[in-house]
């Protein structure tokens, strides 16, 4: 594949800052408007499947989605690098807003039943296996390696707001017209993704990504060609094992864990809701940081660092005498643990190959999605037989194996961003010294 896309040439060394690049912030709100979208067909569906069935059957419909994205995840990285990230996410979001517009229509003309929302499940399930490792794939596509540290900071900016408007956009749908209204709001805004996608512009392939795309295009049937990259590169594997640790350690708490934590200490839904809160402001100002600062230096061993005073902080949350101290705690924990979830993310982006790096990221999304969701009932029935304090300290144990194991391995603690190449000097002018990139992996 010569190109991304045919006619969208976007230069491969712009490195002016993300935050002012008009192709980088087309893509961020695109991104955004398509997170508020999910958000908003989430509680579509949740009061769709309580209105219309039994708890049970409810309760089904909200996971059944959750088969065909562990199932399909991997085989939606090979796709995004065999058809490039940028039509993958333009055509599943397309696919969504087709669905979530038919089954608007479909509510308002009929009632179709419990079964009719599992369908909208399932496929919606499907479509995000293609749809997240695409999303993952393209910030590469769009910007200079060095600006990939403070797209990772926007893009975390994004979903906070995403998260924070998604909920009141979806409840207010649904009070005013019911599931059917909060479904073509969920479709508009994925409408309003795609016009934005389409306007983003993507680099073209240098001759050894096309070479290497070439390769995988021969071996697209098999996986083992993208998981056989990754295992022998010496900073992806080591990172990609210590992420998928660390997710493990914070998911259940971060969860389940303060769900029980609050109604062990009788802090109510209030006191649940501030712990919560001070993990959202932490994760929005590291991502601020690094929406700023664009570079941090030393990222493979700053990533660590902050693992481990996240996972302090998480293990200090269970034994907080206060609400507030608790938030406090919180706040520490979403700070540190966005920063090196950020960190991560962009080392994970900067080290892949463009023709694997939807693979690459698909297998990083089956474990942060696929498989850390496993530890909840794990998690609360560990907390019923022993309490809160020792399973949040052996999170926290958890979070800290996956920094020993970015420590102990000498290529990922010595990892570096890229940084920004100066632009060149106007005829007749004094050059300025250019200095050296960080080396590939």
């Amino acid at each position: 594949m010569s190109a991304i896309s045919a006619g969208a040439d976007h230069p491969a060394h712009d490195d002016r800052p993300a935050h002012r690049d008009p192709n980088v912030l087309r893509w961020l709100a695109a991104y955004a408007s398509s997170m508020v979208g999910d958000a908003v067909y989430f509680i579509a569906l949740s009061w769709a499947a309580a209105r219309t069935g039994s708890a049970g059957q409810a309760g089904l419909v909200l996971a059944i989605s959750a088969v065909p994205r562990a199932l399909l995840m991997l085989y939606g990285g090979v796709i995004a690098d065999r058809f490039g990230p940028r039509r993958v996410v333009i055509g599943s979001d397309a696919v969504r807003f087709a669905v979530i517009l038919v089954a608007a229509g479909l509510l308002v003309a009929a009632e179709p039943g419990i079964w009719f929302l599992a369908v909208i499940a399932l496929v919606f399930g499907a479509v995000d296996a293609v749809f997240m490792p695409a999303v993952g794939a393209l910030p590469p596509r769009i910007t200079a390696p060095s600006q990939l540290a403070r797209v990772q900071g926007l893009r975390g900016l994004a979903a906070r707001i995403a998260l924070v408007t998604g909920g009141p956009v979806g409840g207010f749908a649904v009070a005013v017209g019911g599931s059917a209204a909060a479904f073509a709001v969920a479709a508009a805004l994925f409408a309003v993704s795609l016009v934005l996608l389409f306007a983003v512009r993507v680099r073209k392939l240098t001759p050894d990504d096309q070479a290497g795309s070439g390769q995988a295009r021969a071996q697209t049937g098999q996986l083992r060609a993208g998981l056989r990259y990754i295992r022998r590169h010496k900073v992806l594997l080591p990172l990609i094992i210590a992420m998928g640790v660390t997710e493990l350690g914070f998911s259940g708490p971060a969860n389940i864990g303060l769900v029980l934590l609050a109604d062990e200490r009788g802090w109510g839904a209030s006191g649940m809701g501030l712990t919560i809160a001070g993990f959202g402001v932490g994760a929005g100002a590291a991502s601020l940081l690094l929406a700023v600062r664009g570079r941090l230096p030393r990222a493979g061993l700053l990533r660590s660092c902050a693992e481990i005073g996240g996972a302090v902080a998480l293990a200090l949350i269970a034994f907080a005498p206060s609400v507030a101290l608790a938030a406090v705690a919180g706040l520490c924990v979403g700070l540190l643990a966005g920063l090196s979830g950020a960190l991560s993310g962009a080392l994970l982006q900067t080290h892949s190959d463009p023709a694997y790096i939807g693979r690459v990221t698909s297998v990083y999304m089956l474990i942060a999605l696929g498989l850390a969701p496993l530890c909840y009932p794990v998690t609360g029935a560990a907390i019923g037989i022993w309490g809160t304090r020792p399973v949040f300290v052996v999170s926290a144990g958890l979070v800290v194996l996956g920094a020993v194991i970015g420590l102990s391995t000498r290529s990922l603690r010595r990892a570096e961003l890229p940084r920004t190449k100066p632009a060149e000097p106007a005829a007749g002018s004094t050059p300025e010294p250019v200095s050296q990139a960080t080396a590939a992996s």
